[in-house]
């Protein structure tokens, strides 16, 4: 259930020894960039554990709150572990796992960024379900957790209660969706310009790409990225696409999924479908006009479109997730 927007939820962040640092340090930048309009922070985050743990940036981390800290928050995020018992052996400290299914079992929301995932699933609540991690431990994980349902290729994959995540900047990502979901995209927008990182990408997207960025500011298939987001509404096709980039339909597609990780045509409807949920949770427009405006072109392709990402017909988003 989505916490009523005018409490602050509290996120408890549970590092274990050899901590991903990169991880660990989203959760607070992330959240804490989550804010309304009056500059209100929506959630209050708290690294909580026993310390010192040993990070894999060479740094140490003295968490400042303790596992009791689970009994009560909200939301419990385990960031990645570059080693240790739970990629290793399979197995974790007592107190943390009962920690962990104390607050599952009393309905918090839980979370885990990167190897995060052999965190739960070591406590027994990734079993049988689907749950995202880093691609690099696909082999070993699959090996000590063969009773979870491991999809190596996705960003983050969100099981309702528990969340998981792939490595590094999909935690980003993941952290991003949580927001967004529990108080909206102009919210989870505005945390995202606040951290300096894009907006939205798909769960589903795949995690490993050849080149993730264009080699040069402005240059490849950005400046037609962005020329085409301001035409969403209009029917643009991939030889348009590739005529304004000025290379043949064949260099566009190659180079877009390059930089992208997705072909045009896939690009254009994840961007089509994210401005027609925008419309959605911020407008009285009806759902064939908010269809026509995204480029959806009818009420019946946003109703498709939308149940296949995540689930919902418009009308119940719009219910759900309306600011």
């Amino acid at each position: 259930m989505r916490k009523n927007r005018a409490m602050t939820h509290t996120i408890a962040v549970l590092p274990l020894d050899h901590v991903v640092a990169f991880d660990l340090g989203v959760p607070p930048q992330v959240f804490g960039a989550a804010r309304d309009d009056a500059g209100r922070r929506f959630y209050r985050v708290r690294v909580c554990g026993t310390g010192p743990l040993r990070s894999m940036a060479g740094f140490t981390v003295v968490p400042e709150y303790g596992l009791d800290e689970l009994a009560t928050a909200d939301t419990v995020i385990v960031p990645g572990v570059g080693d240790g018992p739970t990629v290793t052996t399979g197995t974790l400290d007592p107190d943390v796992t009962g920690a962990l299914r104390a607050a599952h079992e009393r309905g918090a929301r839980i979370v885990s960024i990167c190897t995060g995932a052999s965190v739960l699933a070591a406590a027994g609540l990734l079993t049988g379900r689907p749950a995202a991690t880093h691609w690099a431990w696909a082999n070993r994980l699959s090996r000590l957790y063969p009773d979870v349902r491991w999809d190596f290729d996705k960003l983050f994959c969100d099981d309702g209660d528990v969340l998981t995540s792939a490595g590094v900047g999909a935690g980003v990502d993941l952290c991003l969706h949580i927001v967004r979901t529990d108080h909206g995209s102009a919210v989870a927008n505005s945390a995202a310009r606040r951290c300096v990182v894009p907006p939205w990408r798909d769960g589903g997207q795949a995690q490993y790409i050849e080149r993730p960025v264009p080699a040069a500011a402005g240059s490849g298939t950005e400046p037609t990225r962005t020329w085409a987001l301001q035409r969403l509404a209009d029917p643009v096709g991939l030889d348009e696409m590739a005529a304004h980039a000025r290379m043949s339909v064949r260099t566009f597609t190659r180079r877009f999924r390059e930089e992208t990780g997705l072909s045009p045509a896939r690009w254009l409807v994840q961007q089509r479908v994210a401005h027609a949920r925008l419309l959605l949770e911020s407008t009285d427009l009806a759902v064939d006009v908010v269809a026509r405006r995204s480029g959806l072109g009818s009420a019946a392709a946003l109703r498709q479109h939308l149940h296949t990402t995540i689930g919902l017909a418009p009308s119940t988003y719009r219910r759900t997730f309306r600011q």
